[in-house]
């Protein structure tokens, strides 16, 4: 029978390529549980999807559509990449606008910030320091009884 299907069938898909890949997407959708425009007749999904195609019960386009959705591994989106590029210009600026502001000196009787007041040159820490940083993360450390 499948033969007598597929002689029907390409004269509506001439190619019997296009009409292997067609049929085969539908027969996957009824094993799916789509349902059939044409009875079973004790048939398998393949034959079924095959009648469906000759008596033309089943939408080409539609089928043509959901093959080409199905192999598709990349969906190109244009979009993102806009976005992508002006968060880049974003970033460069602001980069660009902390950079000149932290080489920057203040002029005469201008205040200085917090951040700028800070002595770049000593990297160790006094006892002190390290008290009050050992007490703010909640150990408590009493340097008198060391000393």
């Amino acid at each position: 029978m499948a033969r007598v299907t597929v002689e029907d069938c390409v004269t509506k898909v001439p190619n019997r390529f296009e009409l292997v890949m067609l049929a085969a997407q539908r027969a996957r959708a009824v094993a799916a549980g789509a349902q059939m425009t044409v009875e079973r007749d004790n048939d398998k999904n393949p034959v079924v999807a095959l009648r469906e195609i000759a008596d033309e019960t089943s939408d080409l386009e539609e089928l043509e559509e959901s093959l080409i959705r199905g192999l598709q591994k990349f969906v190109e989106m244009d979009e993102p990449e806009e976005d992508e590029v002006d968060l880049l210009a974003i970033q460069q600026e602001m980069t660009g606008a902390a950079d000149a502001t932290a080489s920057r000196k203040p002029e005469d009787g201008e205040p200085l910030d917090e951040a700028e007041d800070v002595d770049e040159g000593n990297d160790e820490l006094t006892a002190e320091d390290e008290a009050a940083a050992m007490d703010v993360a909640g150990d408590v450390v009493d340097d008198k009884k060391d000393e």
